[in-house]
């Protein structure tokens, strides 16, 4: 039994909110604790080693301790951890960025997901002198006020949390993803600031874009002189070196990204056209700043991580393992007697318990958790991780091999014969 991920969450519970960093690692009757990771399989601090599919929520990309990673960290550590001014390291990941990422002509760096979102809306706001914003039902942008919105009636929208104003949304406005009509009127109504949306949302269960929409997206926001932010914190570097928008040939005017540019270390980027984007300070009166934007070792981590991922056909084997074992869950599913249907796109997915299709956020609200909650225990107790929540996606690295994804199906076959008795 987990006695001592037991034990330590325990001594949690009694010095931060829920004995988590993060409320998505909580799960009963406790989370586990990991003592270690390597390749496609982490280890819990009670000595159980598990496959992950919760890849970190997704930075892990490579999989865990990839030396090449390990190795460009170790190189720079003996040189200084932070210096509060420019460095190389800082320089040459953000020519690296731009040089994969069609819609960054230029980079600013930042620390997190959530920050980079929040300075991307704030330059387009300040470009356009507009307002408003139009987020995705089901749509996630980080924990900042204006982006922490639920769909009131019609689109606008409540405040997600307590603690945030009503005031602080009364400029946000929700749409439901891939329904253009839906956009359309809410942008000629409204004629928001921005659209900030990810091409693939990753917040709700992995929900790929219906055939064109993304490039209706880009028409009408273009004809409107509303700026598209495509928010890649999940999708840049994962589906292809270019994100999303080379996935699909659909460039936006503005990109998040984090989590797999960190290489496991904490950095982000918001990045776009030079006309936005010279709009930041200094250059511009958009302030944007952060003591630990650019951290050398952050920056030498996601430089290694970007390049070992770029080398040869690993994104076209990652994609094509993934797709193994998407088709292996869905011709299983589709053979039992259990109701769901799989998602997915490159290498991440979610399994949706209770509907045949989902793609929006208010079809991936009513999926059934309590399905999925009986999956992770089944899963947990054959060895295989995944993330806690019935909405968050499973994520495939270079690092998993054709044994774990067989492993995996297997696991996700037994539990659905048992799940029909």
């Amino acid at each position: 039994m987990n006695d001592r991920s037991s034990e330590l969450f325990e001594r949690a519970l009694k010095v931060t909110p829920g004995g988590v960093s993060s409320p998505v690692r909580a799960f009963r009757p406790n989370p586990l604790f990991i003592e270690s990771a390597k390749g496609s399989r982490i280890k819990d601090v009670d000595g159980k080693e598990y496959i992950d599919y919760c890849m970190a929520y997704g930075p892990m990309v490579a999989g865990h301790a990839c030396e090449d990673v390990l190795n460009a960290v170790k190189t720079y550590l003996d040189k200084g951890t932070l210096f509060g001014a420019p460095s190389e390291p800082e320089l040459q990941l953000i020519e690296l960025i731009s040089s994969r990422v069609p819609s960054a002509e230029m980079v600013r760096l930042a620390c997190s997901g959530a920050e980079a979102t929040m300075h991307a809306v704030r330059a387009a706001r300040g470009f356009t002198g507009r307002d408003g914003i139009v987020k995705m039902n089901g749509g996630y942008h980080g924990a900042h006020d204006s982006v922490l919105a639920e769909r009131d009636e019609g689109h606008t929208s409540r405040p997600g949390s307590e603690g945030v104003p009503r005031d602080a949304v009364k400029n946000t406005f929700i749409a439901e993803y891939n329904d253009i009509e839906d956009l359309v009127e809410i942008i000629d109504s409204e004629r928001p600031a921005c659209v900030i949306m990810e091409p693939v949302m990753g917040n709700m269960g992995v929900i790929p874009p219906e055939k064109g929409y993304l490039q209706e997206v880009r028409n009408v926001t273009k004809e409107t002189e509303t700026v598209l932010i495509f928010d890649e914190v999940i999708t840049g570097f994962r589906l292809t070196s270019g994100g999303a928008q080379e996935y699909y040939g659909v460039t936006p005017d503005m990109t998040t990204c984090a989590k797999i540019m960190g290489g496991g270390l904490p950095g982000s980027a918001f990045m776009g056209k030079r006309e936005i984007m010279e709009k930041v300070a200094p250059s511009g009166k958009v302030y944007a700043a952060g003591t630990y934007a650019g951290n050398p070792i952050s920056a030498a981590a996601g430089m290694a991580q970007i390049n070992y991922m770029s080398k040869g056909i690993r994104y076209t084997e990652l994609n094509g393992r993934s797709d193994t074992l998407r088709k292996a869950l869905s011709d299983m599913l589709e053979d039992s007697k259990v109701r769901g249907c799989v998602n997915g796109v490159g290498s991440m997915m979610t399994v949706f318990f209770g509907t045949e299709s989902v793609a929006n956020g208010s079809q991936a609200a009513k999926a059934d958790r309590e399905m999925f909650g009986r999956l992770f225990r089944h899963m947990l107790g054959k060895g295989i991780y995944l993330a806690p929540s019935a909405l968050e996606d499973w994520f495939v690295s270079a690092a998993h091999s054709s044994e774990d994804i067989a492993a995996t199906a297997e696991a996700f076959g037994s539990f659905l014969k048992g799940a029909v008795r």
